[in-house]
């Protein structure tokens, strides 16, 4: 039964259980983001320059996410955080996932497990998207979902990741951080432009002024985590 014999119109309301949201996931596995745009009266952008989040965008309306902005998981309810994942023709992530908004201040005494970041990854729902540039957004294909927790190896390289630019954060050292520092997690500036400021820790414990920055999981950490479930379509459901 396809997606729209189950669902005869979007399904914008929250599901009621993970095994619904997986229901949901899976029936979108297939169709093209074209497809969907035109059940759900959405417009395909010619491409994503200006429209980056789009796809994102989608997915959520079609599976029911619900926190936008907020500093929780876009299925609070569950505790499932949802990242729509484009993949290149190699099948290998084609760009750096973000996570959240970094704090640069207020920082002291916050442990790995209080952090907003563990709070997002420790379950996602990963849907990789096509994300070929040479390929219109509208004939991008919605790949198989991955529902995943961080094993034991993975949370961490994470937490040593978060513990490692959290010291750097607090010792004044923000504007030292480069995309270069952590394995699996980097820092880097988050804002729509150079004029978006926020409230930073100096190199002499003054408050000083920089980008927002946000945490990212680098490509390869995502494509390992993609490629154990490739492998073993079990290795997230023990």
């Amino acid at each position: 039964m396809s997606f729209f014999e189950q669902y005869p119109v979007p399904a914008k309301s929250q599901p009621e259980s993970e095994q619904e949201l997986m229901r949901r996931a899976h029936a979108l596995a297939g169709f093209t983001l074209g497809q969907l745009a035109g059940f759900a009266g959405w417009q395909a952008p010619k491409n994503l320059r200006k429209a980056k989040g789009w796809a994102g965008q989608l997915i959520e309306y079609y599976l029911g996410a619900s926190a936008g902005s907020k500093q929780e998981q876009d299925f609070a309810h569950l505790g499932i955080e949802l990242k729509t994942i484009p993949l290149n023709e190699h099948g290998q992530p084609a760009e750096t996932t973000y996570v959240c908004i970094a704090p640069l201040t207020q920082l002291n005494g916050v442990t790995w497990e209080q952090s907003n970041v563990r709070n997002k990854l420790q379950r996602v729902l990963w849907i990789p998207v096509d994300g070929r540039r040479e390929i219109a957004p509208a004939e991008r294909t919605v790949g198989h979902p991955v529902l995943w927790s961080p094993n034991q190896v993975e949370d961490r390289l994470l937490r040593a990741d978060w513990e490692e630019l959290t010291e750097m954060i607090i010792l004044g050292a923000v504007d030292q951080i480069t995309a270069r520092h952590g394995v699996a997690m980097q820092l880097r500036p988050k804002a729509a432009n150079s004029h978006a400021l926020t409230n930073a820790i100096g190199p002499e414990g003054e408050l000083i002024q920089t980008l927002p920055r946000g945490y990212y999981l680098k490509k390869e950490f995502t494509h390992a985590v993609l490629q154990r479930a490739l492998e073993d379509p079990n290795a997230f459901n023990r």
